[in-house]
């Protein structure tokens, strides 16, 4: 199945939601969705866009000039090149600005060519990180799939695997505030796969004294110090209201 099969049924009745609540919506997807159709209907209805292109022969002709490698001593670190300029293919009614990006990377013989259709204003630098975002979207879904399992859906009921699939979403969801809201600064950015592995799955015992219970956690990444300052953020955290 391709990933962009009946995009009308899924892309704007959520567009349309959106736009009901007030809000501003902005697409970006990539070359699976390079289709007038989809450009048409997102400029009706006065969607922002960045959809990557598939390169070809116009296309690199209209930037042909930044092709050549730079002059003198490769460098070391990678260099960029940016032109945004109007561009219409065969299937499109209109024109529309396509913005391209070049990069030369050391110790490789051709430059990584890529372009993206557009009706951002912003320039071109812009257009380009806003598009780079969808990698990290794509990062938390992979992200999902990891650590809670979200797409183990093998029940043979529809019903069942929509529970599974929703306990999956609050597990996912309950480790984000976790990680958000509680961890350190140093260790923020761990991923939800390494604080299971790190923190959750960690050896403990439980004893049981006359008159209170102690707690014993196995010190590896989990040391006392982390969780007393876990613990400390949780109860810091402000009561939800009602």
């Amino acid at each position: 199945m391709h990933s962009a099969d009946d995009w009308e049924e899924l892309l704007l009745p959520e567009i349309e939601r959106q736009q009901k609540m007030g809000k501003e919506v902005v697409f970006r997807a990539d070359a699976a969705f390079a289709k007038p159709e989809i450009y048409e209907a997102l400029e009706e209805r006065g969607v922002k866009y960045a959809i990557r292109i598939p390169a070809n022969d116009s296309l690199e002709r209209d930037i042909n000039e930044l092709l050549t490698r730079p002059v003198g001593r490769p460098s070391h670190k990678p260099v960029f090149w940016y032109k945004s300029f109007l561009y219409q293919a065969a299937s499109w009614k209109t024109a529309r600005r396509v913005v391209a990006k070049v990069e030369f990377h050391f110790g490789e013989l051709f430059p990584r060519v890529g372009f993206i259709v557009t009706n951002l204003e912003t320039d071109s630098r812009a257009v380009v990180r806003f598009y780079n975002k969808r990698g990290t979207a794509e990062q938390w879904i992979k992200e999902g799939k990891q650590a809670v399992k979200m797409t183990r859906l093998s029940c043979h009921r529809f019903r069942s695997n929509e529970v599974r699939l929703w306990l999956s979403v609050i597990a996912y969801n309950l480790g984000n505030l976790w990680r958000r809201l509680v961890l350190p600064t140093r260790i923020g950015n761990w991923s939800l796969t390494s604080l299971q592995q790190r923190l959750v799955k960690t050896g403990g015992r439980l004893v049981k004294h006359a008159r209170y219970y102690w707690l014993l956690l196995a010190e590896s990444h989990l040391t006392r110090r982390l969780f007393e300052s876990m613990v400390r953020r949780i109860d810091a955290l402000p009561a939800p209201a009602g």
